[in-house]
């Protein structure tokens, strides 16, 4: 993050996920990062996840577990500390862990929930945890999933647009971040084909048009091709820090569920990635 200046308004409440594996390490360092620049308040959840059977069968290696988990978020909350951000540490053990963090986010009125794109579990490189997306899916706000090697500065921004209401919040939160930071904005809309670039077109433009009422100046792209991977060589192509994109498409009925584009383009971006709640 830039050092001197927090890229939005009102992000009070931080909530930091964490399983204590490597592929937390980028969500720990963003996360301490954030919670630095904007005087925020940070929470950091671990949920080791066990079943009742499990439990019953092999009580001392969950009670290890559990050991090493609180041994983890204390060295998380004395590398807050050495940064000077306060930060309360919460542990939890049950079956399906994103409805711990979301919990959590909820009742603590989180601003923001920063976490790795994978966890101990996820074996299959390139994908994304089961329960980062179950926590797009169902979190209360906005999350921000940071790769191991991500650093977000918001040097330069892209945004992945489809022309819904989802695309239109991610446009105004990026707006509203370079409009703080003086970021560059790259807009991206992907065609399948020939017959959807206008379509494409009129996307980009609608960002463009947003960007310009508040004086920012927009690049825009608009490739043709799978949509994710479009997306993703856009955000080398420019050289993004920070993708910003919607937490459903268009075709997002109102499920929880999250686009499959904003899933795939997760799992395979190098940099950190923005999912904005409508």
């Amino acid at each position: 993050m830039n050092a001197q200046l927090c890229p939005t308004a009102g992000l009070e409440k931080l909530l930091l996920s964490t399983d204590g594996s490597e592929f937390s390490e980028g969500a720990i360092r963003e996360a301490i990062n954030l919670a630095k620049t904007c005087s925020s308040r940070l929470f950091a959840v671990s949920v080791v996840e066990v079943n009742p059977e499990f439990e019953a069968l092999a009580p001392q290696l969950v009670e290890k577990v559990e050991k090493e988990t609180r041994q983890h978020l204390e060295s998380v909350k004395s590398r807050a500390a050495g940064e000077g951000v306060e930060c309360e540490i919460i542990a939890h053990q049950g079956e399906e862990p994103y409805k711990y963090i979301v919990e959590e986010a909820a009742k603590n009125r989180v601003d923001m929930i920063i976490m790795g794109r994978r966890g101990r579990s996820g074996l299959k490189r390139l994908m994304l945890g089961s329960v980062a997306a179950k926590v797009i899916g169902h979190a209360p706000c906005n999350v921000l999933i940071a790769p191991r090697a991500a650093r977000v500065v918001c040097k330069n921004i892209l945004i992945a647009t489809d022309g819904s209401r989802y695309s239109d919040a991610a446009s105004m939160q990026s707006i509203g971040i370079a409009k703080r930071l003086g970021s560059s904005l790259f807009a991206v809309s992907v065609a399948h084909s020939d017959a959807e670039l206008q379509e494409t077109r009129d996307n980009v433009n609608r960002v463009k048009e947003l960007a310009g009422r508040e004086g920012i100046k927009v690049e825009t792209l608009t490739p043709t091709g799978r949509p994710y991977e479009a997306i993703v060589d856009a955000a080398r192509q420019m050289n993004a820090d920070l993708i910003v994109v919607g937490s459903h498409g268009r075709t997002g009925i109102e499920r929880l569920l999250m686009g499959s584009v904003t899933e795939r383009v997760i799992g395979h971006a190098d940099c950190a990635v923005l999912v904005v709640k409508a």
